[in-house]
């Protein structure tokens, strides 16, 4: 070492010297599943604005075709009282909801449309069943039942379509 430099023998001692060591030189990607968060929730609106029409289309059948007095009586007219805007709105939410868990279960468990299937079933039979266990004439209760059950249904093929083409796993 001559004046406070060192010298090499070659230029490639040289370079070698320089390298940054390889846990250093390039920062690796994040492992995981990859989910496009636009898409999925994009997919999710979507979802409840189809849910929310399945309650309204839903409760016209059931209200003018089958003259069933689903959620008010019949002489309140074919779309009823404030209680079918109570039914569309929780069907969006419920498909909001969904698209939540989905969300959390691509980020956080193996096979998560699995156990999104599970959840999502299991939550639209009880609330295919819970109308039955009320007071309501057993007509009103079933098409609540129907109702229930189709848009459950809608939700669940919906954003498990969504899901599955916003991750890559």
């Amino acid at each position: 070492m001559a004046g406070g430099y060192q010298e090499f023998d070659d230029w490639s001692e040289a370079q070698e010297t320089r390298k940054l060591p390889p846990s250093r030189s390039r920062p690796e990607p994040p492992r995981g599943p990859v989910v496009n968060a636009g898409r999925l929730w994009a997919g999710g609106v979507a979802t409840a604005v189809v849910a929310a029409l399945i309650g309204l289309v839903g409760l016209l059948i059931v209200r003018v075709l089958l003259q069933i007095p689903y959620l008010a009586p019949i002489n309140s007219g074919p779309v009823g009282d404030s209680r079918t805007i109570l039914l569309c709105t929780l069907a969006a939410v419920a498909a909001l909801a969904a698209t939540g868990l989905a969300h959390v279960l691509l980020l956080s468990t193996p096979s998560p449309m699995a156990y999104f299937g599970w959840i999502a079933g299991l939550l639209t039979a009880v609330a295919a069943v819970l109308p039955l266990l009320n007071s309501d004439t057993w007509t009103v209760r079933i098409a609540t039942a129907v109702i229930h059950l189709v848009i459950g249904l809608a939700i669940i093929s919906l954003v498990t379509s969504a899901s599955l083409s916003s991750s890559a796993r």
